[in-house]
């Protein structure tokens, strides 16, 4: 059996900032893969500020995160939306846009879709 197991994501193992500053992906491995914290700041978008890291059309990260803090509208390729705000559990399939909505920056933890997000 495995021991405890402790890592912070005030110190986290990487760090991957956003185009035009408007935000960070802290990362700590664990054995079943890596588990991040997302800043997003008011004004961004996938679209202009991590399209131009992915190099694809729409994110193509599946997402099974946590809100913390802030809200987030995201809209599938097929045009389902949803907003998202602190203590909201989402599950996203790949292929979405998604947005900071309102003044406050957006805080997310996400347990699956942060492997190679904004992975230059």
């Amino acid at each position: 059996m495995a021991g405890l197991i402790r890592r912070s994501l005030d110190a986290p193992e990487e760090v991957r900032p956003f185009e035009g500053g408007m935000g960070e992906l802290a990362l700590v491995n664990l054995d079943a893969g890596p588990v991040g914290r997302a800043v997003f700041q008011p004004g961004w978008r996938w679209s202009k500020h991590v399209k131009p890291i992915a190099k694809t059309e729409s994110c193509q990260a599946a997402h099974m995160c946590y809100f913390v803090s802030g809200r987030m509208k995201v809209v599938m390729d097929d045009g389902e939306e949803m907003e998202f705000g602190p203590g909201d559990f989402m599950n996203c399939p790949p292929g979405h846009d998604a947005w900071i909505v309102g003044n406050e920056a957006c805080v997310v933890i996400d347990w699956q879709g942060f492997a190679d997000y904004a992975k230059r």
